[in-house]
């Protein structure tokens, strides 16, 4: 009963078709009360739809999502009251000036304090400096979290995000990936990224979906140690070039980290490390560390949508 209660989303066989592509093949999945995951997936593989479909925004042609417990399909005015949906073309009024939207979508809402709200949430998001403007005169990172404003405006439970950072410089992608940290502390959000470092950031989950089903489902360091090749991170005292590692016959792939340091990967442990030790002393080489380590969210993710 308890697991039931603490459930904020649930898929459960979703298929949705256009034609007769398959754009969502009989996916299932929950998200718990106060998780922050990540879904990926490569263009096409059916994020945007799936997230479309739990928002009640396209129909699915099989399959159900559930809002907080209830059925997005059969009632879905109540489950849009539980979300909070910032989707990936964010459109806004732009001759509207920020308060004067988040005014509008307010109402929308049947918000009560209205103003309370508006300025609460124009705080929270980091809007307070830029909240005198037209929405037409903020750069794209303002207009994001104007777009996230008006996602929370209503004090949804549930938080989805489409590409909430595409577009945006670096600086930018920072702000607002603090600022998606910081709501995951009080609510539940499902967002999808195309940036590794971010998901590695925010997220303890990560759901990765290739051609409309889902390849993986599991915390990030499960994810990471559960490939099939394994990964060795050695460093040297003295600076090489990674023509020395690809000779390595157990090498298949060599990432530089830095001048000294490299990331490994072998289908076979054991041969490589031997080999790397032999090749240190063979040169006289000094070995700072040798460690078995995890593959990155990107290895991950090439090796399950390749």
């Amino acid at each position: 009963m308890n697991q039931i209660t603490c459930m904020s989303i649930e898929v459960k066989e979703l298929v949705k078709e256009y034609g007769t592509q398959k754009a969502v093949n009989g996916i299932s999945f929950t998200i718990n009360k106060g998780e922050i995951v990540g879904f990926l997936g490569p263009n096409g593989a059916g994020k945007s739809t799936t997230m479309k479909i739990i928002t009640g925004y396209l129909d699915a042609n099989g399959g159900s999502a559930f809002v907080c417990n209830i059925d997005v399909k059969s009632n879905p005015l109540a489950a849009k009251q539980k979300i909070g949906y910032l989707p990936e073309s964010n459109a806004l009024y732009y001759e509207m000036y920020v308060r004067e939207y988040l005014s509008f979508v307010a109402d929308v809402h049947e918000v009560k304090n209205k103003s309370e709200k508006i300025e609460a949430v124009i705080a929270k998001v980091g809007l307070t400096p830029e909240a005198h403007k037209k929405i037409a005169q903020l750069s794209k990172g303002y207009k994001q979290r104007v777009g996230l404003a008006a996602a929370l405006i209503h004090d949804p439970e549930v938080l989805i995000l489409d590409e909430p950072t595409s577009g945006l410089d670096p600086n930018q992608i920072v702000e607002i990936r603090n600022v998606i940290k910081d709501l995951g502390k009080e609510k539940t959000v499902l967002f999808s990224s195309h940036i590794m470092q971010e998901v590695q950031a925010i997220c303890d989950r990560v759901i990765i979906i290739n051609k409309g089903s889902i390849v993986a489902d599991d915390v990030l360091s499960k994810l990471q140690s559960a490939t099939q090749n394994a990964i060795v991170d050695v460093t040297f005292k003295e600076a090489l070039e990674a023509e020395w590692l690809q000779r390595l016959p157990a090498a298949l792939t060599v990432n530089k980290q830095d001048a000294y340091s490299w990331h490994i990967e072998s289908n076979d442990e054991e041969a490589l490390r031997k080999q790397i030790l032999s090749m240190a002393v063979e040169n006289n080489l000094n070995i700072v560390s040798l460690q078995s380590g995890n593959q990155s969210l990107e290895e991950v993710f090439r090796s399950l949508t390749s």
